[in-house]
C-alpha cells in the first residue's frame, strides 16, 4: 500500500440497525438537553453538588473527554508527525474523533455552569493571564480550530500542510491537556496542588486516547467488513503498554510525594484509603486499568491477539476514567485547609469531609453529550470520506 493507494470511502447507512442506532443516539441527546433545562431553570441544588463540591461528573467527564481528544491525535500524528505511512488510513479518523470529544469536553462544561449564558461572554471579555480558568477557553477554541485545519490538510492530500499542521495540532492538544491539568494542579489544596498533574494528565491521556482509538478501530472495520492488517492494531498495543507504565509512574511517585511529607500525610492517607474513591483508585485504576491490561498487552501471545488488545484497551478508558474522578472530586470532599495554623470559628461552607454523589440529572447530561458525539460520528461516517477501505501494512515494513 503507498501512498497514493488509500481510498477512503463513506458508510452507506441504509440498513435497520443503521437507523435504530439513530435513534438511540437522539433519544440519549434529548435526554440530555431535557435534564439540562430543568437544572438550567429550577437551579443547580437539584444536582449533587454543593458549595464544598462545585465541580462534579460533568466536570469529571469534561476532563476525561479532553483527554481523549489529545490521546486520539497520537495515532494520527503517527502519519503527521512521524512520517509512518501504514497509519496513514487512521489519520483523518482520529483527527475527527479529537475533534468530537473536545467538543463533548466543552458541552460537558457548559451543562454544568448554573449560567451557561455566561460562558460564552465572560472568559473572553475578562482574560486573567494568571488564571487557568481565563486561559484554557482560548486554547479549547484553537485546538478545535486547529483540528478543523489539520481534516481540511488530510482530505485535500496537502503534504506539506498535513506535517506542518499534525505536528502544530498535536503540540497544541498536548497544550491543552497540560492547561487543564493545570487548573487543578495550581489550586492550593492538598489533594489537588502539585506540579506532576499536569504531565500525569497527559500521560493519562496518551493511554486512554490510545485506547479508545484501538477499540473504535476494530469495530469499524469488522462492522463494514473492511479488511485491517491485525499487525497495526498489535504495534498500537505496544504503544499503549508503554504508556501505562508512564502512567502508573506518575501516580505512584505523585502519591508517594503526598504520603512522604508529614503535613500531607493525613490528606494522603484519605485519598489512598479513604472510601469509595480509593476502591475506584485501586481496583479501577491500578488493578483493572493498568496491572490487568499491562500484563495482557505485555504477555507474548495475549498482546498479539487482536481480541485480548482490545478488551485490554477497554480495561485502561475505564482505569482513566476512575482516574479523572479520584483526581476530581477527593480534592473536594478532603477538608481544605484555607488558612494554615489559624482556627477557623464560623464557615458558611461545610466544615470536615464532605459527601458528593451523582444525580440522576447528572448521569442524564452526561448520557446526552455521549448521544450528541455519538450522532456526530455515525453522521460524519456516512456524510465524510473518514474511514479507509483498507488498512494494509506496506511490503517491507514491520510491525
Amino acid at each position: 500500500m503507498s501512498d497514493t493507494q488509500i481510498e477512503y470511502r463513506r458508510i452507506e447507512g441504509r440498513s435497520t440497525p443503521f437507523y435504530q442506532m439513530l435513534l438511540v443516539l437522539t433519544v440519549m441527546a434529548v435526554a440530555g438537553v431535557v435534564a439540562t433545562w430543568i437544572l438550567w431553570s429550577e437551579g443547580l441544588h437539584l444536582s449533587g453538588m454543593t458549595n464544598r463540591i462545585p465541580w462534579g461528573v460533568q466536570i469529571t467527564m469534561a476532563v476525561f473527554y479532553i483527554g481523549l481528544s489529545a490521546g486520539s491525535l497520537v495515532v494520527s500524528g503517527l502519519y503527521g508527525v512521524f512520517g509512518r505511512i501504514e497509519y496513514k488510513p487512521f489519520a483523518r479518523l482520529a483527527a475527527y474523533i479529537a475533534m468530537l470529544f473536545l467538543i463533548a469536553g466543552l458541552l460537558s462544561i457548559l451543562t454544568d455552569q448554573g449560567r451557561m449564558d455566561r460562558v460564552f461572554v465572560e472568559p473572553f471579555t475578562h482574560f486573567n493571564v494568571r488564571s487557568m480558568f481565563s486561559i484554557n477557553p482560548g486554547l479549547y477554541m484553537g485546538h478545535i480550530v486547529l483540528c478543523v485545519v489539520y481534516l481540511w490538510a488530510l482530505f485535500r492530500e496537502k503534504k506539506l500542510l498535513t506535517r506542518v499542521a499534525a505536528v502544530v495540532v498535536v503540540l497544541w492538544a498536548i497544550t491543552v491537556h497540560t492547561g487543564t491539568g493545570m487548573i487543578l494542579g495550581f489550586i492550593p489544596r492538598e489533594l489537588h496542588q502539585s506540579p506532576l498533574l499536569p504531565p500525569s494528565f497527559v500521560a493519562a491521556a496518551l493511554a486512554s486516547g490510545t485506547a479508545l482509538m484501538i477499540i473504535v478501530l476494530v469495530t469499524l472495520f469488522r462492522l463494514t467488513r473492511r479488511h485491517l492488517d491485525d499487525a497495526l492494531i498489535v504495534w498500537l498495543g505496544r504503544l499503549l503498554a508503554i504508556s501505562l507504565v508512564v502512567v502508573f509512574y506518575f501516580m505512584f511517585i505523585e502519591s508517594a510525594y503526598r504520603y512522604y511529607l508529614i503535613e500531607s500525610r493525613e490528606a494522603a492517607r484519605f485519598y489512598l484509603f479513604g472510601g469509595f474513591h480509593s476502591v475506584l483508585l485501586w481496583g479501577g485504576l491500578m488493578i483493572v486499568g493498568c496491572l490487568i491490561p499491562s500484563v495482557i498487552l505485555f504477555h507474548p501471545r495475549l498482546g498479539r491477539t487482536i481480541p485480548w488488545i482490545v478488551f485490554a484497551a477497554a480495561m485502561v478508558v475505564f482505569g482513566v476514567l476512575c482516574e479523572r474522578y479520584v483526581i476530581v472530586i477527593p480534592g473536594q470532599t478532603n477538608p481544605p485547609e484555607l488558612f494554615p495554623g489559624m482556627v477557623i470559628t464560623t464557615s458558611p461552607l461545610d466544615e470536615g469531609f464532605v459527601s458528593y454523589s451523582i444525580s440522576s440529572y447528572e448521569a442524564l447530561q452526561a448520557v446526552g453529550v455521549l448521544g450528541i458525539v455519538g450522532l456526530l460520528f455515525v453522521l460524519g461516517l456516512k456524510y465524510l470520506a473518514l474511514a479507509p477501505v483498507e488498512a494494509r501494512l506496506p511490503r517491507g515494513a514491520g510491525s
